[in-house]
């Protein structure tokens, strides 16, 4: 066989195998952000000329949010946050189109102090829909809502506190179970350590008290069986010799 048709065979088989490394690799990259993003994920592709192109979008997604400071809320936080919505929600009832209007105010207080930047929609959107895709809709939909909550109706008002609540749910949420886990990880260990002192201490002082309790059984019982011996042979009292 000719050097030429070996070299031939060699860069066609190289090549063959370099397009099913791609293909592979592109299908393994669609699966992974189609299981990401979900319906996000449907729906970039839908805007963008190409799924390729949506899969760029979504990866940069990634990369932005990699270098976000996202953080969990503390216990205080997620308490006064929760406080705050309910002052929110009852002020619905008498003025639904303010109450939506702070409604969306209060959960970007939210998103900024769990580290999303707030400076614009679109871009919030993006950043959420990189670890809240599954909410992300009813965000938007309250959103379109609440930039025409004069014109709106009530039903159409409550609809969006709805929806913000949702939204407001998963982002007060959202890391508080590794946190909880965490927290009840180190009192349990702190707990079962003051049990196993407590207990240990306690069967010291029943040690103390069961042998105390034996030392007075058995000088009573040594007491017993003198008197008894003394009973059982009287001593002869001295006469003067008689």
């Amino acid at each position: 066989m000719p050097t030429w048709l070996i070299v031939l065979i060699v860069v066609v088989a190289l090549a063959v195998l370099g397009a099913v490394i791609w293909l592979v690799t592109q299908e393994m990259q669609r699966k992974r952000l189609q299981q990401r993003f979900g319906p996000e994920y449907d729906r970039t592709v839908a805007e963008k000329e190409s799924p390729r192109a949506a899969q760029r979008e979504l990866a940069e997604r990634e990369r932005r949010h990699k270098e976000l400071d996202i953080r969990p809320l503390s216990a205080s936080a997620r308490e006064r946050y929760a406080r705050e919505w309910a002052q929110v929600q009852e002020k619905f009832v008498d003025q639904p189109s303010a109450a939506v209007a702070e409604a969306e105010q209060l959960l970007n207080s939210l998103m900024a102090e769990r580290g999303y930047p707030t400076e614009g929609y679109e871009q919030q959107v993006a950043d959420l829909s990189v670890r809240h895709a599954k909410t992300l809709e009813h965000y938007r939909a309250a959103h379109t809502t609440q930039q025409k909550r004069d014109g709106a109706s009530t039903e159409d008002l409550r609809d969006a506190m709805v929806r913000y609540r949702t939204v407001f749910e998963d982002l007060l949420t959202d890391g508080a179970d590794d946190e909880r886990h965490h927290d009840h990880h180190e009192r349990r260990n702190g707990h079962d350590h003051g049990v196993h002192d407590h207990d240990h201490a306690e069967r010291q002082e029943t040690g103390r008290h069961e042998t105390d309790r034996a030392d007075a059984d058995r000088h009573e019982t040594d007491h017993r069986e003198t008197e008894r011996q003394a009973s059982a042979n009287p001593r002869t009292e001295w006469n003067g010799g008689r």
